[in-house]
Order: C-alpha cells, then sequence, then structure tokens
C-alpha cells in the first residue's frame, strides 16, 4: 500500500518548477486529504493509505506530513529530492487515476483556498478540533457530491 509520503511526492512532482510554480505544506496537507478522500469514495471505502487526518485549525492534517515538512513553515517545498520518483512504480492504475483527477480538480487551487473549502465540508466541520477525520465520514459527504 501507498503510504502519504508517496502521495505527496506524487502531487510535489506535478507541480511546474520550471514555470515558477510551488507548493507548500498547507497545499500539500489538502491535496492528500483529498486523495483520500475521493479515492475512498470511487473505491467502495478502500484506503488509499493508512495515515490519518485530524481536524487542526487550518484544516485536515496529518502530523506526520506536518512533521516533515515543519521547516518549511509557509515557505514552498524544494523539490530537490524528487530527481528519482516514479510514480508508476508506486502506485496502480486505479490510483494513478485518483491521483490525476484530483490533481486536475484541486491543483491550481492555492494553499488558502484549499483550506477554505476544507471548511465548508461536513468531514471537518462535524469533527472535533484534533480529532480523527475519518474515512466513513469522507465517504459519506463526497458521495453526495459525485451524485450532483
Amino acid at each position: 500500500m501507498a503510504t502519504i509520503f508517496d502521495v505527496a511526492d506524487y502531487f510535489r512532482s506535478r507541480v511546474d518548477y520550471e514555470a515558477g510554480d510551488n507548493i507548500t505544506p498547507l497545499k500539500l496537507q489538502k491535496l492528500c486529504y483529498y486523495a483520500q478522500a475521493w479515492y475512498a469514495t470511487w473505491n467502495q471505502s478502500e484506503r488509499l493509505f493508512e495515515e490519518e487526518f485530524e481536524h487542526w485549525d487550518h484544516g485536515p492534517a496529518n502530523y506526520a506530513l506536518f512533521d516533515k515538512y515543519r521547516d518549511y513553515k509557509w515557505q514552498p517545498i524544494d523539490p530537490s529530492d524528487l530527481e528519482d520518483f516514479n510514480p508508476a512504480e508506486l502506485f496502480t492504475m486505479q490510483q494513478l487515476e485518483t491521483l490525476g483527477e484530483v490533481w486536475e480538480a484541486y491543483g491550481d487551487f492555492t494553499a488558502k483556498r484549499l483550506e477554505n473549502l476544507t471548511h465548508q465540508e461536513d468531514p471537518w466541520l462535524q469533527t472535533g478540533s484534533n480529532e480523527v477525520i475519518s474515512v466513513e465520514a469522507m465517504v459519506q459527504y463526497y458521495s453526495q457530491l459525485a451524485e450532483e
């Protein structure tokens, strides 16, 4: 099974750094959250990765991912460690399709816009501060959106 760090590296690898684009820890947290939410929604509650998200002030967050990139604070993450990253070696075609869909839907949004989106959605709204946002809550909410 993939890890949240594999998913984070996937999104980091999609950034067009040569065009001047970048990705911050906050944006990375939200993209990984949406990847987990949509993958579980489209795959009968199957998880993309085992790591959990909690309700934090700035939206859904995973502590291990936060800890890995904490020194960047609000600054862009350095892409230099992605040279050998090969998504085809880590993910199934189904997982890559979901990751691609999430990138297409959310990749152009700023970190703050993604934070604001999550603050309007039930999984974050209905979970207490610092509590785990359940995959079941994600599936229940995003299934309704998928039907619209």
